[in-house]
C-alpha cells in the first residue's frame, strides 16, 4: 500500500488551504501516472486507465464510486469501452488539496 493511500482523508472546508505548486510537484512524484490539468482555471488531478472492456471499465468506475462515497469526496469520472478517466480536485477550494492525492493513490489501488 502506498503511503498516500493509507493516510486519512479529512473533510475539506471552503477555508482549507490549497496546495502550493511545490507541494503539488512533490506529491506528483508519488503518483507517476497522474497529471495536473487545468479546466476553468481550476487545477485537477487526472489519470486515464486502460481496462479490458466495457464491463471492466464499469466495474472499476463503481469501485471508485464506493471509495469516494466512503469519505464524502467525489471525483468526476468519464468512461467507455476499455477506458476510464478519473479527475480529483477539491470543489470547495477550487483547487488541489492533499485529499485529492490520497484519493488518487487509493484509486490506483483498485486495479
Amino acid at each position: 500500500m502506498s503511503e498516500l493511500a493509507s493516510q486519512h482523508c479529512e473533510a475539506c472546508q471552503a477555508d482549507a488551504v490549497k496546495l502550493t505548486h511545490d507541494q503539488i510537484e512533490t506529491l506528483l512524484t508519488e503518483l507517476p501516472e497522474w497529471q495536473v490539468v487545468v479546466e476553468n482555471d481550476i487545477p485537477r488531478l487526472k489519470r486515464r486507465y486502460k481496462l479490458k472492456n466495457y464491463v471492466a471499465a464499469q466495474e472499476f468506475v463503481n469501485k471508485v464510486g464506493e471509495i469516494a462515497e466512503d469519505v464524502g469526496h467525489h471525483p468526476v469520472i468519464h468512461f467507455s469501452w476499455g477506458w476510464a478517466s478519473v479527475y480529483w480536485w477539491s470543489h470547495e477550494i477550487k483547487g488541489l488539496h492533499r485529499n485529492d492525492f490520497i484519493m488518487a493513490a487509493r484509486t490506483d489501488q483498485l486495479l
